[in-house]
């Protein structure tokens, strides 16, 4: 398994409407690919010297040749609709093996 996890720092004054955005439109549309079998979204409790919430989003998939179809058939369609928030975040991406996973 897969995690591709995106962090966003979105500025405060257009947070409210991001977030919608995020849970009603953006996971959705992300799950809709058929290629990720969930979204994680937490809220990172460190504050940023630059100001801004910071969150996480995590998306499993089952292993990277999904996330390179996801990559080459959807980032950019999906991406592109976050234009309106252009100027007011700043994103990065980390993919994660899973090696391990324990229930207590």
């Amino acid at each position: 398994m897969y995690i591709y996890n995106v962090t966003i720092n979105i500025e405060e004054t257009i947070h409210d409407e991001w977030l919608n955005w995020m849970k009603e439109e953006h996971i959705p549309d992300m799950l809709s690919t058929g290629k990720f079998s969930k979204a994680l979204m937490t809220k990172v409790q460190v504050e940023e010297e630059m100001g801004g919430i910071t969150y996480s989003v995590q998306y499993t998939t089952r292993n990277k040749e999904t996330l390179q179809k996801y990559y080459d058939e959807d980032a950019d369609r999906l991406r592109s609709k976050s234009n309106h928030f252009t100027g007011k975040f700043v994103a990065f991406r980390t993919e994660l093996e899973i090696v391990s996973e324990q229930n207590g």
